[in-house]
């Protein structure tokens, strides 16, 4: 008895001995591994806003990406207001390290959006949002900035990038979604998206509402106010509603509207 209570002490022992020594290796390999998760993640952010601006050199390698994507000044700004503000009223000193939605599930750093107005399911959204302006030879070349809302099954995220009137979109696409593919998925389909290129957000004095809107049975050259829309997904009219409402919410008073009117004041 004595010995067998002996085996099952040695067995515990074992046991407690392996699981510690795992445990400080798992612990170890992700501190060790964190910074390298950091910088792919921030070069996937980069990629992606490259992509939705047509800036994306193909077979890029990490360092062209970065390279092509240090022309960008990366600014913080106060949704409400549109002004620009300092990383460190965020809390960060590198305004790559914010992130704006995580910072919308914080209600000190963040609105809750009414349910009459949240027609794009984003529930809340952040005081300061991160954006990407290019100006080259003092002129505002493009803006690029962050999108996201609900579909069918997933919020959407992305970026649409537009060009230095401010109204013309130059390119938009999700980095990020669970929509069904084939059907909401096409979102990610380069024909469709390549059918926002040249598109208006705003009527020809950029002011009121976006206008944006996805139609069923496609855009022809006949379509009135074709400018200002897109063919629907098809099969995905959940997606594709998803899709207009969140673009059109980010891009009104409530979103980058107000920045948008001081950028193109010369403001900020």
């Amino acid at each position: 008895m004595a010995k067998s209570k002996e085996t099952v002490s040695r067995t515990l022992l074992v046991a407690l001995v392996l699981s510690i020594v795992f445990s400080v290796v798992v612990s170890t390999a992700a501190v060790v591994l964190r910074p390298a998760q950091i910088k792919n993640q921030n070069l996937d952010i980069k990629t992606n806003i490259l992509s939705a601006a047509g800036m994306l050199p193909q077979g890029a390698s990490a360092e062209e990406i970065e390279k092509v994507f240090s022309q960008f000044d990366v600014r913080l700004v106060n949704l409400d207001t549109g002004e620009y503000v300092e990383p460190a009223s965020v809390d960060v000193k590198d305004p790559m390290k914010y992130d704006m939605y995580k910072a919308a599930s914080n209600p000190e750093m963040s609105i809750k959006i009414p349910s009459s107005e949240d027609k794009a399911g984003i529930k809340r959204r952040p005081n300061v949002a991160r954006v990407f302006v290019l100006t080259e030879n003092n002129k505002l070349k493009r803006v690029v900035l962050p999108i996201s809302g609900y579909g069918l099954w997933s919020t959407l995220y992305g970026f649409v990038s537009l060009e230095g009137d401010l109204n013309t979109i130059e390119g938009l696409g999700f980095y990020a979604h669970a929509e069904t593919p084939g059907l909401g998925g096409e979102v990610d389909n380069p024909r469709w998206k390549a059918q926002w290129v040249g598109k208006e957000l705003y009527d020809e004095d950029n002011r009121g509402s976006p206008q944006i809107r996805l139609i069923k049975g496609g855009v022809g050259a006949n379509t009135a106010d074709k400018e200002h829309k897109v063919d629907a997904l098809s099969g995905a009219t959940l997606t594709s509603r998803g899709v207009q409402h969140l673009v059109n919410y980010w891009m009104g008073d409530r979103g980058y509207a107000p920045f948008l009117k001081k950028l193109r004041e010369g403001e900020v």
